[in-house]
């Protein structure tokens, strides 16, 4: 008998039934990754296609909760289908899939809207819970892609400039978002921001919703992102 599936650590909401897109150019990850999530009794796999442009079209017809999506493909890559795809309303949640030496584009991919990443030799277990963990509305942002973004920051030639941009767009939050998108950008949850600021999880998701909705993101890693950008991570008690 199957066992039910482990609630979301922050208790946020996710579907019963998590339904996946798989979206890569190489057919044998392609059936890895199917025969991998169907052991999963939480998981089902509702399409596969090998291009981005294609994905476009099976996202509208099956209506995924989660888009596997890699980065090197023909006709649309990855990065420009994950922003057509988080661009529209209801869009479902990406989760990239990536090898250490595409590191290169694991922060374009965050930016244009991606929940996160797994790499592609990732153990099963972890890519499971990785799925499960952004249908639940949680990014998957390993330490290792924190530092990656911190060292973007750091070394861009444009560092103050992005740092400054990045500085106007908070100003647009009053005192308390600001405090909670800085408890984004350290990859804490809604629990824990809610723990260091003296708040309810309900009062943290709401100041998470006007965040999102004032500065015209889609998700807490671009969040994250502006955060990093603005050098703002130790500003949290």
């Amino acid at each position: 008998m199957a066992l039910n599936p482990p609630a979301p650590a922050d208790g946020s909401a996710r579907p019963a039934v998590i339904d996946v897109l798989i979206v890569d150019d190489d057919p044998l990850v392609r059936v890895g990754l199917s025969m991998l999530l169907g052991g999963a009794p939480d998981i089902r796999v509702v399409a596969e296609t090998g291009d981005g442009a294609e994905a476009l079209a099976m996202v509208r017809r099956h209506e995924p909760h989660v888009v596997l999506m890699d980065v090197r493909m023909p006709v649309m890559d990855g990065i420009a289908a994950t922003e057509a795809l988080r661009a529209r309303s209801g869009a479902p949640e990406v989760l990239v899939l990536t090898t250490f030496d595409a590191d290169e584009y694991v922060v374009r991919a965050l930016r244009a809207g991606a929940a996160g990443f797994v790499l592609k030799d990732t153990p099963p277990a972890e890519i499971v819970a990785a799925i499960r963990q952004v249908a639940g509305g949680r990014p998957v942002l390993s330490p290792a892609v924190l530092q990656l973004l911190i060292d973007r920051v750091v070394t861009t030639p444009d560092h103050g400039r992005r740092r400054s941009a990045a500085d106007s767009r908070l100003a647009l939050l009053n005192p308390r978002e600001q405090a909670v998108a800085v408890g984004i950008g350290q990859g804490k949850s809604n629990a824990e921001i809610g723990r260091a600021l003296h708040l309810g999880v309900p009062t943290v998701k709401t100041h998470v919703s006007n965040i999102l909705a004032k500065l015209g993101l889609n998700n807490r890693v671009q969040v994250a992102l502006l955060v990093h950008d603005a050098g703002k991570l130790d500003d949290l008690g």
